[in-house]
């Protein structure tokens, strides 16, 4: 019993009684989970719960271990994707991860982030940003933009798409967002695009928002960055609900060019927006 008291938490005292602690079969189900939810929990606790015949527990037991079995994997992908990084790291580089958001859109910018993360950076479950809720982008990208050593964000609108084309706005985009950072890294690791004009050495990998850590960083900021501007049009031009939409070519947002035209946010070279205004 000694053992077993000495491997509680300190946040499990309150169920002590006149010094001696209590059988776990005698603790309320809601403070068992909330102990299981603070994930400090020892493996002679966790078998004494085990021991406890009520079903409530038994289910609190599940959930504890499928969350515990998701952290490992998430703890896991974080490794695996930051061999990129841990190469230059060995040698004493700075490297930065870019990715763009908005390439396919009919309205609305092209987004670019620059991220320095950091060797020292650390946050499971990191992932391309299309994998990833809303709700969990959002904070994770808090988390980005307060831990990493520096984020730069590149914007180029849709006139300026227009007059580039979309392949060399979103390298546009990305350069500023390189310019944005408060210093520049030794490499730049890239999601597929073969990025020129910087004086960084440029690694562009093939699905890298999958594969490193840096660049899935940048795919949220991007991401999140636009996601936030478009909601902003949203107020200026409710008719053809970029809030929901984020540009992108849906049926509402097709049948509302018809009917208003174009918008000074549309990119008018691209040829949904072009046929739509034109019939």
């Amino acid at each position: 019993m000694d053992a077993f008291r000495a491997s509680l938490p300190e946040n499990i005292v309150d169920i002590m009684d006149m010094g001696e602690l209590k059988l776990v079969s005698d603790m309320k189900i809601a403070k068992i989970r909330e102990h299981l939810d603070t994930d400090q929990v020892s493996d002679s606790f966790l078998e004494e719960l085990k021991k406890d015949n009520r079903k409530g527990v038994h289910k609190l037991i599940a959930g504890y271990q499928k969350r515990k079995q998701q952290q490992s994997i998430q703890q896991e992908l974080f490794v695996q994707m930051s061999v990129y990084e841990k190469k230059h790291y060995q040698v004493g580089n700075k490297v930065a991860g870019i990715d763009e958001a908005g390439r396919g859109p009919l309205a609305g910018p092209v987004v670019a982030a620059a991220v320095i993360l950091g060797e020292s950076f650390y946050l499971p479950g990191l992932n391309d940003s299309k994998q990833l809720s809303e709700q969990t982008r959002e904070a994770y990208y808090h988390y980005i933009i307060q831990h990493a050593e520096a984020y730069g964000i590149g914007v180029v609108e849709s006139e300026e798409i227009d007059q580039l084309n979309i392949y060399q706005a979103s390298k546009h985009a990305m350069r500023k967002a390189v310019d944005g950072l408060a210093f520049q890294p030794d490499h730049i690791l890239v999601d597929a695009v073969p990025l020129d004009g910087v004086s960084s050495t440029v690694e562009a990998i093939v699905k890298g928002d999958q594969k490193s850590i840096s660049i899935a960083a940048a795919s949220i900021l991007a991401k999140v960055t636009r996601d936030w501007m478009m909601e902003s049009l949203d107020e200026r031009y409710p008719m053809y609900q970029f809030k929901s939409n984020k540009g992108y070519g849906t049926k509402a947002h097709l049948e509302a060019l018809k009917t208003y035209g174009a918008s000074p946010c549309h990119r008018k070279s691209f040829s949904p927006v072009r046929e739509q205004i034109l019939e």
